[in-house]
């Protein structure tokens, strides 16, 4: 499987700095949880701020690694994502990589449109017909919409997740595919691989 190039630099210093930020704050941690007046639980909260914060910043910077092979558009990916984050458009967006998902999903809608940040957005934008379903992308060209993907049954924790969320989980079950997912309630944005959901950050200067 190919990850492509991971020389993102100002992403990638960004992360180091977070992660040493991590490791600070749990050597002070460790190092005041001797004294008998001292509450941890403080700290902890620090902690979990930061690494939830590198666990983000990791995310976006493999993400950039996985996509670069497949598609050449990461200004109009990142900008997109970036637009429906801020204004909670709900969005399912597939990247194909080495494995064909053609016989995987229930296909949607034809496009055969250059990949352009516009164009996606306008997809998902509330009461476009073809907003429920997701987007197929190959290298640099948006070849369907309202695509229909396989759901997964995973759950989190005790709680289930959205449609959304499982049917880009259970596409990346079965096969390479990197799927994109911008929640409608929160903007939150996610990428699913290998079955696994990982957030990422959502500024501009972050993202691809």
């Amino acid at each position: 499987m190919r990850n492509g190039n991971c020389d993102f630099s100002p992403l990638k210093e960004r992360l180091i700095k977070e992660l040493k930020e991590v490791s600070l704050e749990v050597d002070i941690g460790l190092q005041t949880l001797a004294e008998d007046n001292f509450c941890l639980l403080s700290k902890l909260a620090t902690i979990k701020e930061h690494f939830e914060k590198a666990e983000a910043m990791a995310a976006s910077f493999y993400l950039n690694c996985y996509l670069s092979p497949f598609t050449d558009r990461y200004l109009d990916i990142s900008t997109a994502l970036q637009h429906l984050s801020n204004q909670r458009h709900g969005a399912l967006i597939v990247i194909e990589r080495e494995d064909a998902v053609d016989t995987i999903i229930r296909p949607g809608t034809p496009i055969g449109a250059k990949l352009t940040h516009s164009l996606l957005e306008s997809i998902f934008y509330p009461g476009n017909p073809l907003h429920d379903g997701a987007v197929l992308i190959r290298s640099n060209e948006i070849l369907s919409a309202a695509n229909v993907l396989p759901l997964s049954g995973i759950f989190v924790g005790e709680k289930k997740l959205g449609t959304r969320h499982r049917a880009a989980i259970g596409l990346s079950e079965r096969s390479d595919a990197l799927v994109l997912v911008v929640s409608e309630e929160t903007g939150k944005v996610s990428f699913t691989l290998n079955g696994e959901l990982h957030p990422i950050i959502t500024t501009s200067s972050a993202i691809l």
